[in-house]
């Protein structure tokens, strides 16, 4: 029987992606990858054949167990780490070691573009260690508007990006996890290959705020300063340098480049459309709300 681990289990792309896994009917065993085993399986109590495994990126310890006896890595990379060489060489390595074949990278669309971003750094790792890959590349998540941009929103009522006018396609979640999924089952077919995945639509923050005020009650404006000042707010609130870092070139230089590429991948696969922007919204529109004085 195959075995597979997630790594990033408990977060938005991990949760998706092992709620697809665990109701296709092919004969593998799912191990989830997480820092608090109690409070995973709290999450995941309806997936009664999903086991566990303690799992930290920032842990080495937690390298070598981990990977006992896994065939398939589902690998993604926590936002607050950009330092490939000291997180993500020591880990591949111990997969490596330990005999895992496969690894289902959870990368972004145009890493192989952009030497400078981590994802590049990572795939590049992948390859050098001879894993049999797969290169997840979706484009923006939707769901960074419910977590990392959240606290801007509910508190000042602003998404607040150095990202002028640039254009981003959005893509959810629940796309990638159920695509990733697919990918997994089918992993002889698509190995060693570089998949992108998007959503039908290119939208620019300014757009974006416009659909989000369609469905809230207290107005939401979009703030787009230099990266100086950008900088300089995220460190008073307490962000991670490398953090920092991150979404500065995650969303500051798209100024410079093309609109991204609208891949078919998803509806090819699955005979449906990808999750728009507004559907996405309507879902989560309660989580865009100011939340109420104590």
């Amino acid at each position: 029987m195959k075995k597979i681990l997630i790594t990033g289990a408990t977060g938005n792309a991990g949760c998706s992606l092992i709620g697809f896994l665990c109701r296709l009917s092919i004969e593998y065993q799912v191990f989830a990858g997480v820092r608090d085993i109690g409070r995973a399986k709290k999450i995941f109590a309806k997936y009664q054949d999903l086991q566990f495994r303690n799992f930290d990126f920032e842990n080495r310890e937690t390298f070598e167990e981990v990977f006992v006896n896994v065939d398939t890595v589902f690998l993604l990379r926590p936002p607050h780490i950009s330092d490939t060489e000291t997180y993500f060489r020591p880990l591949l390595t111990t997969m490596r070691a330990q005999g895992v074949k496969e690894v289902l990278f959870l990368s972004v669309q145009g890493a192989e573009k952009s030497k400078i971003i981590p994802h590049n750094k990572i795939e590049k790792l992948i390859l050098d260690f001879g894993f049999k890959y797969i290169f997840l590349r979706p484009s923006y998540f939707m769901q960074n508007l419910t977590t990392t941009l959240l606290a801007d929103i509910q508190k000042y009522r602003k998404i607040i990006l150095p990202a002028g006018k640039a254009k981003f396609n959005w893509v959810d979640v629940e796309n990638i996890g159920e695509s990733a999924a697919y990918l997994l089952a089918n992993f002889k077919e698509c190995s060693n290959k570089s998949i992108e995945l998007t959503g039908n639509e290119n939208l620019n923050f300014y757009e974006v705020v416009d659909q989000l005020n369609q469905y809230t009650d207290n107005k939401i404006d979009y703030v787009s300063p230099n990266i100086i000042s950008f900088y300089r707010l995220k460190r008073k609130q307490g962000m991670r340098k490398g953090m920092i870092m991150v979404m500065i070139m995650l969303h500051f230089l798209p100024r410079f480049q093309n609109e991204p590429k609208i891949s078919n991948f998803y509806e090819q696969i699955f005979g449906k459309e990808p999750t728009r922007l507004w559907q996405f919204i309507e879902r989560e529109k309660a989580i865009f709300e100011k939340p109420k004085e104590d």
